[in-house]
């Protein structure tokens, strides 16, 4: 059967049933536990849980755990099986939620956190190895920006969802967040894949691979590297953009809120959007033009200061951060055509964005204190990384 014969038929009801638990899974391990969390920031420190600093470094222990996560996915998968490591990493997520309701200390606090984090990096790993293989090749695209559209959903939960809940209290917030996740976990918990891909659906190997090993090693360390920039591309428009709006522009809170609202709406299409793109133009080509819309994007919201320009610039820098996964995860699999040599480079190519995303961080921390405070220097500095990626590629070609 060929592709676009492939492309038009409808996916099996168990097929469905197995992507809608792989949105769950990244809706409660990324979307909710590493996105929710700030929002809840400022109330933490009105409500005296925390100090100002102490909050920093929660942020910054669901990233670390994240990174642990990653590197940990695989070998648990081997030895337990991905579906038990799955449901065993949601019930840790959803557990973290109501841990967090009571701080009890800022060490109770942080190990949540942190295993909240390891459990986002798990399912990160996982996930996608679980449920594609199950689904035809020619729609894998769309189905895992099906997958990782709980990562846009969570992002713009963030900006609606706690909101409504911070009306009840901070400690009811943490209480509903985690209601929310354990029916999200109950719902997915008998929808995941119990036994291995049938033969016509399963990853199967290229025609060409036995003599593109060299090209697909070298491939890998491209999409690598490209991984990596994106991931510190991403970060400053995703802690600071509504400090930015707020006190950068002087625009104040209302328009602040109206922008993280928009950029909630692109996070939710953007892995659908992207997965598509994936799937019509190929991985490496989708990459490359994503890369260069997004240098552009970030370039101007440096210099951006009307509020309908800001709202717009949102929405497509919101779409970035979830819309990039299922891209990188169809160049792998564009990459690596066998199931196993697949789950281990879409591992690496977790722990080298977790690792990036965790330096940026510290790194634009720095220099916005060390710069006085200045946004834009930021915004800049991403977008280089940004057109660095493009540049990795264009020499790429050029060697070859």
């Amino acid at each position: 059967m060929s592709a676009a014969t492939t492309a038009t038929l409808p996916l099996r009801n168990d097929v469905w049933l197995h992507i809608f638990a792989g949105l769950c899974a990244s809706l409660v391990s990324i979307g909710l536990a590493r996105f929710a969390y700030t929002p809840l920031i400022p109330q933490l420190i009105q409500a005296h849980w925390f100090v100002a600093t102490d909050v920093v470094y929660l942020g910054a222990a669901n990233l670390a755990g994240y990174l642990i996560g990653a590197l940990l996915g695989h070998p648990l998968g081997k030895r337990l099986s991905n579906p038990f490591v799955l449901r065993l990493m949601l019930l840790v997520a959803t557990l973290s939620f109501f841990a967090c309701a009571w701080p009890l200390s800022f060490s109770w606090f942080f190990a949540w956190r942190l295993l909240s984090g390891i459990a986002g990096g798990a399912i990160m790993v996982l996930v996608a190895s679980t449920v594609l293989p199950h689904v035809p090749a020619a729609r894998r695209g769309a189905a895992s920006g099906a997958i990782f559209l709980g990562i846009g959903l969570g992002i713009a939960g963030s900006g609606t969802l706690v909101p409504a809940l911070l009306e009840w209290g901070l400690r009811d917030t943490w209480i509903g967040l985690g209601l929310v996740a354990a029916l999200l976990t109950a719902a997915s918990w008998f929808c995941w894949p119990q036994s291995p891909p049938e033969p016509g659906v399963a990853v199967g190997a290229s025609t060409a691979a036995s003599h593109a090993d060299q090209a697909s090693n070298s491939g890998l360390r491209l999409l690598l590297a490209q991984y990596a920039l994106m991931a510190t591309g991403l970060v400053p428009a995703m802690v600071f953009l509504v400090d930015y709006v707020t006190r950068g522009l002087d625009a104040g809170p209302r328009v602040a809120a109206l922008v993280w609202v928009m950029y909630g709406i692109g996070a939710i299409f953007g892995p659908m959007v992207y997965g598509m793109l994936a799937d019509h133009l190929g991985a490496r080509r989708s990459i490359r033009w994503v890369l260069i819309v997004q240098a552009l994007t970030v370039a101007t919201l440096s210099v951006a200061s009307q509020p309908w320009l800001l709202c717009g610039l949102a929405v497509l820098i919101g779409s970035f951060p979830p819309g990039i996964v299922p891209l990188a995860l169809a160049r792998v699999h564009e990459l690596k055509p066998h199931a196993h040599a697949q789950q281990v480079a879409w591992s690496r190519a977790t722990v080298a964005f977790a690792s990036f995303q965790a330096l940026a961080g510290a790194a634009y921390s720095l220099i916005f204190n060390a710069s006085g405070g200045h946004h834009q220097w930021l915004f800049m500095i991403a977008s280089i990384a940004l057109l660095l990626a493009i540049a990795l590629d264009i020499a790429t070609r050029r060697l070859r």
